[in-house]
């Protein structure tokens, strides 16, 4: 995509470029290329369009105005998203990213139900990433709370994944906002998860990290978020729980520590 951008921003070109030429602008193998040259020029992209369109599926580019500015900022944005819900959710001031285990004590979602309803009071938008456990929680308290929330998928929407959520991610998409930068029509794969979290922590003024064992994707998406220059927040657990062996280790490395909603509020207020 930069590639061809670079070559011709406004794209004029598309679709009378020889073969020759894109040889010559593409970096990939004849194979590929040819591949590609092949669905330029038989894929029907307004009947693909229209498919979106009659299953409420928006798309949003770089290079539209509406773009998230935040998203804009970090190293490597996503040239599409494809959104289903309010897309005016991606313009709120406030944006906090809330992530952990897969498995979570009640210790962890008894702190969120402490934590987050303040913020959501605020007008915070709570992002996930629609995964179980703790993301599931977030996004649900957010919602029994008449909050707004936004989920990304690390699949297209038309697999939605695990499927023990697409109750709730119905929900999200009513009330709130749900996201993804993958194709719809195309299955979730592993290797989509770490890459999606780069996401949540893009559309957030911070990340909370809410009980991560030491190594989980839930620090690859702090991780991010020091990359990305974003707030980075934590709940301090049970030193003997494996479940708190993350959290505990970012707020060792300075991350803050999170008591209170008002932790995370002051942080932003600083913004």
């Amino acid at each position: 995509m930069k590639k061809i951008l670079l070559a011709d921003p406004s794209l004029n070109t598309l679709y009378t470029n020889s073969f020759p030429k894109w040889q010559s602008t593409l970096p990939i193998s004849s194979a590929k290329l040819q591949t590609f040259y092949q669905d330029l020029h038989s894929i029907n992209i307004q009947e693909i369009i229209q498919h979106y369109k009659n299953n409420d599926i928006e798309i949003v580019t770089i290079a539209d105005d509406d773009y998230p500015n935040l998203l804009k900022q970090i190293y490597d944005p996503p040239w599409v998203l494809y959104l289903r819900g309010d897309r005016r959710l991606l313009t709120y001031e406030h944006s906090l990213g809330v992530v952990g285990t897969r498995k979570p004590s009640e210790y962890g979602v008894a702190a969120l139900k402490r934590v987050l309803p303040p913020l959501l009071k605020k007008e915070y938008v709570i992002i996930s990433g629609v995964a179980t456990g703790i993301d599931a929680a977030a996004h649900r308290i957010a919602l029994d709370c008449g909050g707004k929330t936004i989920g990304i998928l690390g699949g297209g929407h038309f697999h939605m994944y695990p499927v023990s959520n697409i109750h709730l991610a119905t929900n999200i998409i009513k009330y709130g906002l749900l996201i993804s930068e993958t194709p719809p029509s195309r299955r979730p794969e592993p290797w989509m998860f770490p890459v999606r979290n780069r996401i949540i922590s893009g559309l957030s003024k911070g990340i909370f990290v809410v009980e991560a064992k030491e190594r989980s994707g839930s620090l690859i998406t702090a991780k991010h978020a020091l990359e990305q220059g974003r707030e980075v927040f934590a709940l301090p657990g049970n030193i003997t729980s494996d479940l708190s062996a993350g959290s505990n280790f970012l707020i060792q490395e300075g991350a803050k520590m999170v008591l209170s909603a008002t932790d995370i509020d002051v942080e932003f207020e600083r913004y």
